[in-house]
């Protein structure tokens, strides 16, 4: 599995998300100033974030995104689903028809990765990640 720079730039955005939008809505131009990403790229990655039910929209002049419900709902797994797609180090289309060591090695190795692969990233949630992200730089600086 590899993850592409639309799930990684989407991870710091959704990260981003959780931190400053404590009651209020966020711009997707300070996500792109506090990030480094361009506001075109970010609205590509929230137009699917917000196809996935993961964040809301408000437009307008004083519009913005916030997430969808608390943070301790919304998973890594599920961002990263929501922007990647099939997440399996091997598609099961990659697989030759009928052979039997490739069916092994399917069960054995492949399945296996991808079950500890989403286990944990099921397993970690956007308030973890915020909070020890807090424990680290326990002060975000509030940009107007």
């Amino acid at each position: 599995m590899k993850v592409s720079t639309k799930g990684r730039y989407g991870l710091r955005a959704m990260i981003d998300l959780a931190l400053y939008s404590a009651n209020d809505l966020v711009t997707l131009i300070s996500i792109a100033e506090r990030q480094d990403i361009s506001k075109s790229y970010l609205e590509q990655v929230f137009s699917a974030l917000r196809k996935a039910g993961l964040v809301k929209s408000i437009k307008g002049a004083q519009g913005g995104y916030m997430l969808s419900t608390d943070a301790e709902n919304i998973t890594v797994g599920m961002i990263l689903r929501a922007l990647e797609g099939d997440l399996s180090v091997v598609p099961a289309e990659d697989e030759s028809g009928g052979n039997r060591i490739e069916s092994y090695i399917r069960s054995r190795i492949w399945d296996e990765i991808d079950n500890r692969v989403y286990s944990y990233i099921d397993s970690v949630t956007l308030k973890d990640i915020v909070d020890e992200y807090l424990k680290l730089d326990p002060a975000p600086m509030y940009y107007i």
